[in-house]
């Protein structure tokens, strides 16, 4: 019996060990409340109605929380069920100023960059260009505290251009970052009047966490259910993932591999124990990196 998992997981179970953790390895979509609350208020943008002055949303949290995930599925399910894309994934670059950021839009706009790209007025006439001739509705600016790391007229120049943007092209933007995106936006009124903001918080050791425990279990595919939202394995992964659902994936990730791998079938106290993990904020000081010193 394989009650204890997703169909698709269990259509694996008398496959190979190579397969199963392939499929572990692979990407997944688990969707949570806070991911829900964003994917609302991205569909707010999607929808409303034409406007001189849209409004955008900021997705902000800690590192390896799950916002890139968040914001890719909202963009993915659009594509899916609309017959023209109207929202745009950009990477933002590392680098200050305008370049940067115009060579960021252009490369998530899929255009090849005119020769001459690094003169500002020509990539913002293509930037400008682009705008007009595939008409997003919405653009999510990834990793957007890259853009941050500049002098404090580069950072200006870029929030001038993203009033620009939603005013002429009537596009609405969507921030996603850590925290210190919250911190410039907020910065002037100017900017914090013009986003809504959806935090991306650490996960509380609570019911809604226990869920996620049950839906990772569910899409792993072992022989035997392992109560992961249970004492003492929910408290354990919750210690050590420090609330990052980042961090989460990738503890039971590796115990359900190393439970594949030794046999047991079940994600177990001593194959967590195993995997000698060190949680995100005690990295820095781990002996491992006194080994390489």
């Amino acid at each position: 019996m394989a009650d204890h998992l997703l169909p698709s997981a269990a259509l694996l179970l008398g496959s190979e060990d190579a397969l199963r953790i392939t499929h572990i390895r692979g990407p997944r979509w688990i969707s949570h409340p806070v991911a829900g609350k964003a994917h609302d208020a991205m569909h707010l943008l999607l929808d409303r109605p034409s406007s001189l002055r849209p409004r955008g949303v900021l997705l902000a949290g800690p590192y390896h929380n799950g916002k890139t995930m968040i914001a890719e599925r909202f963009a993915i399910e659009h594509l899916r069920q609309s017959d023209r894309q109207r929202v745009w994934v950009i990477q933002t670059r590392e680098g200050a100023g305008l370049s940067h950021f115009y060579a960021s839009i252009l490369s998530g706009l899929r255009a090849p960059q005119a020769a001459g790209w690094r003169s500002l007025s020509r990539a913002g006439e293509q930037v400008d260009h682009l705008l007009e001739s595939l008409k997003p509705r919405v653009l999510i600016f990834d990793e957007f505290h890259s853009a941050l790391r500049g002098r404090r007229q580069d950072v200006k120049a870029i929030f001038s251009f993203l009033r620009r943007m939603a005013r002429v092209h009537d596009i609405s933007p969507v921030l996603v970052g850590e925290v210190a995106v919250y911190d410039a936006i907020h910065n002037t009124e100017e900017m914090g009047s013009r986003f809504d903001t959806i935090p991306i918080p650490r996960w509380g050791y609570d019911e809604d966490f226990a869920t996620l425990l049950d839906s990772l279990e569910a899409s792993m595919p072992l022989a035997l259910p392992s109560e992961l939202s249970r004492q003492p394995l929910a408290r354990i992964v919750h210690d050590l993932s420090e609330g990052l659902i980042g961090e989460v994936v990738d503890i039971v990730s590796n115990a359900a591999i190393a439970a594949i791998r030794n046999g047991e079938e079940q994600i177990t106290e001593a194959s967590i124990a195993s995997l000698n993990y060190i949680p995100l904020s005690r990295r820095r000081n781990a002996a491992l990196r006194d080994e390489m010193t």
